[in-house]
């Protein structure tokens, strides 16, 4: 198992969680200079927090790559490194960047996200998924003549698969006009609207207009859509809620700044 990253990364990305895997002091001295307990113990939360078990052997790896970070340093400054504006100038969105991820860290910590808020958003995505999940085709046109002699074609017996390679669509031309298997909540209202009235293979005999453009719309499927556990998308759905939570909050500050 690789424990460390071959570039000498300064940002740790793991929160910061003290274990007693090193004494309170330095864990290594090179050159006359310590290595504080406090940058291995930052090390150790980063390699548990992506999995690796807390070990005598990833204490050994730990102390081994800050010495060599070490030695790397102060080679650096030796050759004056440190002093050029370009460097100071990456040291200090480094550190800004660390700041910046513990304030976040805290921020998230003092405002989590609640069970009932869990269940709400949930209880939301359910709603918008519906009971049913769709597989559509279309071609979508310029015009409402040009979707009116596709409609034309389909009434006299030509493939939507063959007609979609006129599609303005880049993205489901080359498919055949094939959508995948989807819920009306992926797709704008109007095209939503009139897919779910149309019955297995068929499709719209009148023109979908919507800000794209004008749809045919063919449904190949229909199946039941049943919604995933609640205990299995909860992680996702937490994560979601708290990037928003943050997002809201940087927002926030940001309509507080008085910037010039």
């Amino acid at each position: 198992m690789k424990l460390f990253p071959s570039r000498l990364a300064i940002a740790l990305l793991a929160g910061f969680v003290t274990h007693a895997s090193f004494a309170a002091d330095a864990v290594a001295t090179v050159n006359g200079t310590a290595i504080p307990a406090a940058r291995a113990e930052a090390m150790m939360s980063e390699q548990r927090a992506q999995g690796a078990p807390d070990s005598p052997q990833l204490r050994d790896a730990v102390r081994e790559e800050l010495v060599r970070r070490e030695i790397l340093g102060q080679a650096a400054v030796k050759k004056g490194l440190d002093k050029k504006a370009d460097v100071l100038a990456q040291m200090d969105i480094a550190r800004q960047a660390i700041l910046i991820r513990a304030y976040l860290q805290d921020y998230v910590k003092s405002n989590p996200v609640t069970e009932a808020d869990l269940k709400k958003e949930y209880d939301n995505i359910k709603s918008h998924m519906g009971d049913k999940e769709y597989k559509p085709r279309h071609v979508l046109l310029e015009t409402e003549d040009q979707a009116k002699e596709v409609i034309a074609k389909l009434q006299s017996g030509a493939k939507i698969e063959d007609l979609a390679k006129d599609s303005r669509d880049p993205g489901s031309k080359d498919r055949g006009g094939d959508l995948g298997w989807s819920n009306p909540g992926m797709f704008v209202a109007p095209f939503s609207e009139a897919m779910v009235k149309l019955a297995k293979g068929k499709f719209t005999t009148t023109p979908v207009k919507s800000d794209f453009g004008y749809h045919v719309i063919y449904l190949e499927d229909v199946r039941d859509l049943k919604a995933p556990p609640y205990e299995e998308v909860k992680p996702q759905i937490q994560q979601r809620l708290q990037q928003q939570i943050v997002e809201k909050h940087i927002l926030d500050l940001r309509a507080k700044a008085k910037v010039q």
